[in-house]
């Protein structure tokens, strides 16, 4: 079956390294470790790819964070892709920095990329949430921040174990790939960092 993997992000300059982007860092980690090239299709860049037998799709949608579902809907649609074959990689504030938790179903958890990709394809997509947090002051400011040097370091980790993740989704399922992912000794490195 063809898999669908959509990073959330903003695109535009301004936005590179931002803490909203980590969903397109991780495609950007995916695409570098198949020698994929980007190429403008269903409103973003795309990519697809064959990975132990499988056709992996890859998307980053230019739609800006809060229209996103307008890109993913456009590649599900042309593909027929029912939503569990789709992963979608975003930022969460409500996790500590790094942590990973991959989950299929449920609420936007009020993000509004995945506001906006529910209300085009439904809830029963997977999830790979990267942790941004801990959130603080404004939402709007803090998902459209940096992160500081240190920060940085231990993301760079994160963000590796993210693409790890996305490949054990693909070649193994959804429940050993959170087997192994959403346990905390996963990531214990990024959190002995603070």
């Amino acid at each position: 079956m063809t898999k669908a993997v959509a990073g959330i992000g903003n695109p535009g300059r301004q936005y590179v390294g931002t803490r909203h982007n980590v969903g397109f860092e991780v495609l950007d980690i995916l695409a570098d470790r198949w020698g994929l090239s980007w190429k403008g299709n269903f409103s973003g860049l795309f990519a697809d790819a064959s990975v132990g037998g499988e056709k992996v799709l890859l998307l980053k949608p230019g739609t800006f964070v809060n229209l996103s579902g307008r890109s993913v809907g456009q590649l599900t649609a042309f593909y027929k892709l029912p939503p569990e074959s789709l992963l979608v990689v975003v930022d969460d504030f409500n996790l500590p920095l790094g942590r990973l938790r991959l989950k299929k179903g449920g609420s936007d958890g009020g993000h509004n990329g995945l506001k906006s990709i529910i209300s085009t394809v439904g809830r029963e997509f997977v999830r790979l949430r990267v942790g941004i947090g801990p959130l603080e002051g404004d939402p709007t400011s803090f998902v459209l921040s940096r992160f500081s040097p240190v920060e940085r370091e231990a993301l760079d980790i994160a963000l590796q174990n993210a693409a790890d993740a996305v490949e054990a989704w693909i070649a193994r399922g959804l429940e050993e790939a959170q087997a192994a992912f959403n346990a905390p000794d996963k990531i214990s490195s990024t959190d002995q960092a603070f």
